[in-house]
């Protein structure tokens, strides 16, 4: 992958060309962005310019290069990605056992969220991890030689889920670097990374991507009409991934919509009525069925639903994408209750239950208590 492949982010990719060109690549860099907005592809296309560089661009062994990256085969190409243990990994799993899912997973699609990669490779419903044993892996690997006498590059996607025997083993690989080695660590969730490691690493934030520039992909890569474009652009929220997911229609998104409108329902009706109480009761066994990994996407789901509730009962009507699929939900009406002196509080509540489920807490009783606070903020005045 080159940076033409990359969809917008212009001044990243100058910014990241320039650094190559005038041999100045620093050797630990953290991206910090949403999947959707191209950290992966930026990354890709860096350690193609990175492991390339000695060869003449217009030379077949350039190509030879190119073509190697691009397939994620070159020998000096190293990645790390949080794994677990699935029906064909039983124990103590690294990345490389999951090589040959990787590459078929990056190649179908390479601004894919963390939680199709957990589709992907059947784990779903538990929580990926970066482990101590990806730790002996990773230093093994960039203890070798580069093969081809040039730099070696590891991409470590979503480092955010490196455990601290991990993330602690790689400050040691930080502060002391093989020679012509770059670390490039890819993360949306830059707050849970050590912050020695981030202190050691040059960051570099990658917003999300324009409307217009997702339109136009939508258009020319994948046939829709302008108005469908329009709509799903809009509703991506900069997030190509999301946009991509909106267009196949297998996300998660109506099964979302009818949990969260019977929840918020639900919700109101509980003020009055006692029996409602036990409503949520069910709701929530229905929630904690489900694995660690959709609870936790239903619940980022929630927030945003609420942020785009505060817009809409403050007219800021550009920022709104959110179209309900159920024709008794009144949004207009819903987004009356979401205002400057609950929202916050009801932020914080998701917010809580999220860093309890990631940390393997009781999800029934999770799922009550941030009902049952639910059924108090929201009619507040």
């Amino acid at each position: 992958m080159t940076f033409s492949n990359v969809l917008g982010q212009q001044h990243i990719k100058s910014h990241l060309t320039m650094t190559v060109k005038d041999g100045r690549i620093p050797h630990t860099q953290l991206f910090i962005g949403k999947s959707g907005s191209g950290i992966l592809p930026l990354a890709l296309s860096y350690a193609n310019e990175i492991l390339c560089q000695p060869h003449d661009k217009e030379s077949v062994s350039y190509t030879n290069c190119k073509t190697k990256v691009e397939k994620l085969a070159h020998p000096d190409l190293h990645f790390v990605y949080p794994v677990n243990t699935n029906e064909d990994i039983k124990k103590n799993p690294v990345s490389d056992n999951f090589a040959s899912q990787w590459r078929d997973f990056v190649l179908q699609g390479s601004y894919s969220s963390l939680y199709n990669w957990y589709q992907f490779i059947g784990i779903e419903k538990k929580q990926g991890n970066i482990s101590k044993h990806e730790a002996v892996s990773i230093t093994k690997k960039l203890s070798l030689k580069s093969y081809e006498g040039g730099y070696k590059v590891l991409i470590i996607w979503m480092a955010d889920k490196m455990n601290n025997e991990c993330a602690n083993q790689l400050l040691k690989l930080i502060e002391e670097p093989p020679e012509k080695t770059v670390l490039l660590l890819l993360t949306e969730n830059v707050e849970n990374i050590l912050g020695t490691i981030q202190s050691r690493c040059q960051k570099l934030h990658v917003p999300i991507l324009a409307e217009e520039e997702i339109y136009q992909r939508l258009v020319e890569a994948h046939a829709l009409k302008n108005n469908e474009a329009r709509k799903i652009s809009h509703q991506s929220n900069g997030d190509l991934n999301k946009a991509l997911q909106l267009i196949k229609n297998n996300g998660n998104e109506v099964l979302f919509e009818d949990l969260f409108v019977h929840w918020v329902r639900t919700a109101f009706k509980a003020k009055k009525d006692k029996e409602a109480i036990n409503e949520l009761f069910n709701w929530s066994e229905r929630l904690a069925e489900e694995g660690r990994e959709t609870q936790k996407k239903f619940l980022n789901f929630c927030l945003e639903i609420f942020r785009q509730a505060m817009l809409k009962n403050y007219n800021a009507e550009p920022l709104i994408y959110f179209q309900s699929h159920d024709g008794k939900f009144s949004f207009d009406k819903f987004s009356e209750y979401i205002h400057h002196n609950n929202i916050l509080e009801i932020k914080e509540e998701i917010e809580k239950a999220i860093f309890h489920i990631e940390r393997n807490g009781n999800a029934k009783i999770i799922f009550t208590d941030v009902s049952i606070r639910l059924t108090r903020l929201i009619h507040r005045k």
